[in-house]
């Protein structure tokens, strides 16, 4: 594991002469990142990162604009990474001239990624420093050596991601535990001489293993999936988390060799990009080091009932039904999915009938909730034709759009008023910054006093920073959020437009889910609202030609307004 450089030599003292001050001293974003205690124990850790670029931006004469850390995430991928989309944000707003990390593989391991970020940072006029690798992004050269580490980069995040599977492969076939939670067991450590790897056994949790016994017990009973976990939920059961149970997990539990005493690893391949949509034919299956819970006579019953039933035809339907999902239910809030009851007619032909019904009721059972069902056609056709009557219906348009902007404005004046005087106040310390360096130049005040003055403005400017970057964020960004009638009537006419001719159930589905955000319903089974959201999504899908040359419609930025119907 690599350890931190030791530090320049830093034998020249810091001093404020007039010639460097004529320049803007650079602004400086200090980024670091940490993925593993154990990268923190060899030391990456970010304490060290940020004193030491602290330290160089002191000896090169730059102010830190801000530090950016993200512990114990990954590298891997920019997601899910708060600090350096605020950062990239920041960046946007060219909040700084330079960013400045220890090493590059800490802004990301994934070269495309680190190139694209650059980029980026390149179009703003933001320099990319790299104190461990002494490059300028700036130069053909500097690029070229830093293209050339980005790939070495990513050459030793796949070279450790293969290592380290290999490693649990092997684990695997040895029949030992590669970590993680599951009903039954408790997951123990187990003493290892090498203080990097940390192994792990399974244990039987006996209070949970009744409960994996009890859903055996039920399934060979010839309970089907529902009917076990509507027992369970009513019993008391819980799953690993405390949760209730649902159809999926019974069904996960059911199907886990582990319970029968055999390791079962690999069974999805590149989890990270295709997630369950890459299932192994070959998994690594070997008996296991950790004592069963169900017996093999109760394994083998259970597969044999499974496969009996598998052989019934699933049936498909979900894209037939446009309001599932978005439709939630009155009493808990779980969104609405379809179920069907059969009913026998007199002449002794069954008649289907389909409804929207509660999703936690039909994934949890009873226990959970009621089915608070709602006839699918009656739901189908109110929504569409009120949509429709709102996208025809000018003087609506122009009264909803009234409203919405009146609400807006009434939050967002009292907002942008604040914003205007923080940005003064702001201004301000840098002004008393300049002055208190004059004073300085001019022998009226010590360095000493110097320090401790720019170090009390810097505490000011780091809570108005924070105060700023919340109302920006409830501005969304630059706060022109508000909605004109032309725009309105272009978007609705287009989606019906468009609703009118698709072709297929599931592009119908697509459309509706992307104008409405949700669809409540009252206790009398009749809809009360519907919430439209207008977004960046929205617009780009439906809104084209005069829509677009409208000077009020600036939403470069991400927005999101809700109405109701």
């Amino acid at each position: 594991m690599t350890m931190l450089p030791k530090e320049l030599d830093f034998t020249t003292s810091t001093s404020f002469n007039s010639s460097n001050n004529e320049e803007r001293t650079k602004q400086v974003a200090i980024y670091a990142r940490v993925s593993t205690t154990e990268q923190a124990e060899e030391g990456y850790s970010i304490d060290e990162q940020t004193r030491i670029l602290r330290k160089y931006c002191e000896h090169q004469g730059y102010e830190v604009h801000k530090e950016y850390v993200d512990r114990g995430v990954s590298g891997k991928s920019v997601k899910g990474r708060a600090s350096l989309q605020q950062l990239l944000s920041d960046a946007n707003e060219k909040r700084f001239d330079i960013v400045l990390v220890w090493k590059s593989n800490r802004l990301a391991r994934n070269i495309l990624d680190m190139l694209q970020i650059v980029d980026f940072l390149k179009q703003q006029n933001i320099a990319f420093r790299s104190y461990s690798e002494k490059y300028e992004t700036e130069t053909p050269t500097g690029k070229l050596q830093f293209n050339m580490m980005a790939v070495i980069a990513e050459f030793e995040r796949d070279n450790i991601a293969e290592n380290v599977k290999m490693g649990m492969i092997a684990r695997a076939k040895e029949g030992s535990w590669n970590g993680g939670r599951v009903l039954g067991y408790d997951s123990i450590k187990v003493p290892t001489d090498n203080h990097k790897k940390t192994l792990t056994k399974l244990v039987v949790n006996e209070k949970e293993a009744s409960t994996v016994r009890r859903i055996f017990q039920l399934y060979t009973e010839g309970n089907g999936y529902k009917s076990i976990t509507n027992t369970l939920n009513k019993e008391g059961h819980v799953t690993k988390k405390g949760n209730m149970f649902s159809i999926s997990g019974i069904k996960t539990i059911l199907t886990n060799p582990v319970y029968v005493g055999y390791i079962r690893y690999n069974v999805r391949r590149d989890w990270s990009e295709k997630r369950r949509n890459n299932i192994n034919p070959d998994p690594v299956i070997e008996k296991g080091k950790h004592d069963p819970i169900i017996d093999d006579t109760t394994w083998q019953k259970v597969q044999s009932i499974m496969r009996t039933r598998a052989k019934r035809p699933n049936r498909v339907h979900s894209g037939e039904f446009p309001l599932t999902g978005i439709m939630k239910c009155p009493a808990c809030g779980a969104g609405m999915v379809l179920g069907r009851t059969t009913n026998r007619k007199k002449d002794g032909t069954k008649r289907v009938l389909e409804y929207y019904v509660c999703g936690a009721w039909k994934n949890k059972g009873t226990a959970a909730c009621r089915s608070n069902g709602i006839r699918t056609a009656y739901a189908d056709e109110y929504v569409f034709n009120k949509i429709a009557q709102f996208a025809a219906d000018d003087r609506l348009i122009h009264d909803l759009v009234q409203n919405v902007n009146s609400s807006h404005r009434k939050v967002t004046e009292p907002l942008e008023r604040e914003f205007r005087a923080l940005s003064d106040l702001m201004a301000g310390i840098q002004s008393k910054k300049e002055k208190a360096l004059t004073l300085f130049e001019e022998n009226i005040i010590s360095k000493s006093d110097l320090k401790e003055r720019f170090q009390k403005l810097d505490e000011e400017k780091v809570r108005l920073e924070d105060r700023i970057q919340a109302i920006q964020q409830q501005l969304g960004q630059d706060g022109k959020r508000e909605i004109s009638y032309e725009m309105v009537k272009v978007v609705m006419s287009n989606f019906v437009n468009s609703f009118k001719n698709s072709i297929t159930a599931e592009q119908r589905k697509q459309l509706l889910h992307l104008l409405i955000r949700t669809i409540s319903i009252g206790d009398d089974r009749k809809i009360e609202t519907i919430q439209i959201q207008f977004n960046n999504d929205l617009l780009s899908h439906f809104k084209q030609g005069e829509a677009k040359s409208s000077g009020n419609d600036d939403f470069a930025s991400p927005f999101c307004i809700y109405f109701n119907l």
